[in-house]
């Protein structure tokens, strides 16, 4: 058995024949039934009417007979009528009218659930009605055969509609089918072209006018390719840089691994100096590597988010920091202001703003870490009073291995921990933004909303 085929054209098309079919059916059906109840009922009224007319009239005798045959309207050619005249002085006992002995003669079968309806073998349906007046009975046989030709025809328009829609239908509906479905094929094609071609550029699929539902879904994918386009640039812009910062000091560990090797017996001066730079080069590159995994766990990560004391951690990394940093560090911090937010990734943020503050902070300069509230807000600022960052640098401090032109090359670092510290900030929800101190200096911001109680 061949399988039926489940696209949206063969769908529309099966559907709707089979609701056009039980439409079609079902009408018909109520139609014939109406008809045919309308034609009984036409039958009844015409048969007691004929019935009426006997009970009015005593038959008694032949000349009664012929007289209500004169004056009878009666079609005897489809009605017979049978008059049992039950009286002891009556001059006969039964009166036919023509036809009415044959038909007699002929088996009678009852229609079930249908009053007074038989079926007459070699006559068709009858109607059969009585009466009974003054010791005479009277028997009246209608002939419907007229009724049932009607019927049959009101049958056969009924047919010749059904299969004069069931013909056109299928072309209807893969008009229909092709004016919805061809959109869907030509985002199909498209994206299949997309997803076999090497997209150097960003693929966007054709977007129809209508239907309304489709065009929705050609933005909605394009939205999506646009994504992942962007994604696909950034995550070969990043696969770039990486390997540019790699290269410069695996270069530097093994053009001094070479001078050794080459000059080491000779002149064993260089060895101390080459090894300084070996070392100087591989730490600055574990740093990188180190940075380049953080920000990958980052990019994966789903941080699990719970209630702490931020004035205490904020506190305990002051402490912490002092230390290490050259400048002096002053802190606002009140006491009891809790958040909802993951403690280790907050900490590594706020460590990573203090030690940027260290290195373009002068060493006479302070650094303030401070912690205020508002209604809605918790902030974090650390706050230095070094040269600052100029608005065409900001728009790209956030970006992975971004540093300014005027500090590269002059102070280390690998434009990895602005990146990390964004990243984190977004999946702990909060905002890690950057303005200017006046006079001078920079203020980094990191914002949280209030948990609503």
């Amino acid at each position: 058995m061949a399988k039926l085929r489940q696209n949206s054209s063969a769908i529309m098309l099966r559907s709707f024949l089979f609701l056009v079919t039980l439409i079609i059916l079902l009408s018909s059906l109520t139609t014939v039934v109406a008809v045919g109840h309308e034609l009984l009922e036409t039958s009844a009224v015409d048969s007691q009417h004929v019935i009426n007319s006997l009970e009015n009239t005593v038959i008694d005798g032949n000349d009664d007979w012929k007289n209500w045959r004169l004056n009878s309207t009666l079609d005897t050619s489809t009605s017979q009528v049978l008059v049992h005249n039950m009286r002891k002085d009556a001059d006969a006992k039964y009166y036919y009218s023509p036809g009415t002995k044959r038909l007699l003669k002929h088996r009678q079968t009852k229609i079930p659930f249908i009053e007074n309806l038989y079926y007459v073998d070699d006559t068709g349906f009858e109607y059969y009605n009585t009466g009974h007046a003054k010791g005479i009975n009277y028997q009246l046989w209608m002939s419907l055969n007229d009724q049932v030709a009607l019927l049959l025809r009101v049958v056969i328009v009924a047919i010749f509609i059904l299969i004069l829609t069931l013909f056109i239908t299928p072309f209807y509906i893969k008009v229909i089918s092709q004016r919805i479905t061809k959109p869907l094929s030509a985002l199909t094609d498209s994206a299949g072209t997309a997803s076999t071609g090497n997209q150097q550029k960003s693929f966007m699929l054709p977007v129809p006018k209508r239907p309304t539902e489709v065009t929705d879904l050609a933005n909605s994918f394009n939205r999506l390719l646009s994504q992942l386009y962007k994604q696909s640039e950034q995550e070969k812009l990043f696969i770039s840089n990486a390997a540019h910062k790699l290269r410069t000091p695996i270069a530097t560990i093994r053009s001094h691994a070479q001078l050794i090797q080459r000059r080491g017996k000779e002149h064993p001066e260089v060895i101390a100096k080459s090894v300084n730079y070996i070392n100087d080069e591989s730490h600055q590159m574990q740093s990188l590597v180190e940075e380049l995994l953080s920000l990958s766990r980052a990019d994966r990560a789903v941080l699990p988010l719970a209630p702490y004391d931020l004035s205490a951690s904020l506190t305990e990394i002051a402490d912490k920091m002092r230390p290490e940093l050259q400048q002096q560090l002053t802190t606002v911090i009140p006491e009891n202001i809790h958040i909802t937010a993951h403690a280790d990734s907050i900490e590594q943020i706020i460590i990573n703003l203090l030690n940027n503050a260290g290195k373009y902070t002068p060493v006479s300069e302070p650094i303030q870490l401070v912690l205020s509230t508002t209604t809605n807000h918790v902030r974090i600022q650390v706050i230095d009073q070094g040269a600052g960052i100029t608005d065409a640098d900001k728009a790209h401090i956030f970006e992975r291995f971004y540093r300014s032109s005027d500090i590269r090359g002059t102070i280390a670092g690998t434009g990895l921990g602005l990146a990390i510290a964004s990243q984190l900030a977004e999946l702990n929800h909060a905002t890690l933004t950057v303005a200017d101190n006046e006079p001078h200096g920079t203020i980094f911001s990191l914002t949280f909303t209030k948990d609503e109680h």
